[in-house]
């Protein structure tokens, strides 16, 4: 919740008193360092108590989480309708380049007249925006794209798991992609990602100013394409070289 004083900084501004025009909310649907998912219908709440407008962004959710794959909306049962503005990437779930933002027409009508980027910036080429509607229409449409929907889901929670069974410190939401390992010593990440790259287990670490300092971190991002064989090797070696490096049990 919004303690007391934060609720009066909402309400007023602390220097003349008068109510804000305009507030935003911005948040993302899976945290990118932490692995946890914001807590929508709560923040549904903030939005209508305070008269604010909702600014979610999908990034690491969309094409990843709910029963449709069609990110936090979907998978907390929130309709979209009470999101102000969403955007996203095409560089993760689609496989592509660039990104998306969808809202009213007024709002987007006003972007493209506003926004540097759709003026002197180069359109996406066709086939990355094959690889977009293409991606899209799997997700959407295809058997195949829930299938993959639930063994993404399966294959992250099954990781997740074991590590915390294997002795890690892991951050994060059940059922969310992101799972962050815990290293917490600058000193000690590159030591881990390369005895893991000598073993050809790629893993990607985190330190400050990309982390508070001393919360260094692995993040590993669980693909739908990874076999059980796959993870299995992984969390040995991870499990092995974490040991070594002195950061699980």
């Amino acid at each position: 919740g919004i303690n007391a004083e934060y609720g009066a900084a909402i309400q007023r501004q602390s220097k003349t008193g008068e109510p804000w025009k305009k507030i935003i909310i911005v948040i993302e649907g899976i945290f990118s360092m932490e692995g946890a998912m914001t807590k929508l219908r709560q923040m549904v709440e903030l939005k209508k108590k305070y008269k604010a407008y909702l600014y979610l962004d999908e990034a690491h959710s969309i094409g990843a989480i709910g029963p449709n794959g069609k990110g936090v909306c979907d998978y907390f049962n929130v309709p979209t309708s009470e999101i102000d503005i969403m955007m996203g990437t095409f560089t993760k779930s689609f496989a592509s380049a660039g990104g998306y933002i969808c809202g009213s027409k007024a709002l987007i009508e006003t972007i493209r007249a506003n926004s540097y980027s759709f003026f002197y910036d180069n359109p996406l080429s066709a086939g990355c925006c094959e690889q977009i509607v293409s991606s899209l229409d799997i997700i959407v449409n295809d058997p195949e794209g829930k299938i993959r929907i639930n063994r993404l889901k399966e294959n992250t929670n099954y990781m997740r798991e074991k590590l915390i069974k294997n002795g890690f410190t892991v951050f994060g939401r059940k059922d969310s992609p992101i799972i962050p390992i815990m290293i917490y010593s600058i000193d000690k990440i590159g030591a881990f990602s390369r005895l893991c790259l000598n073993e050809n287990v790629a893993v990607v670490v985190a330190g400050y100013p990309a982390t508070p300092l001393f919360l260094e971190r692995a993040r590993l991002c669980v693909s739908a394409s990874h076999t059980k064989e796959d993870l299995d090797k992984s969390i040995e070696v991870m499990t092995r070289i974490g040991r070594k490096c002195g950061i699980c049990k």
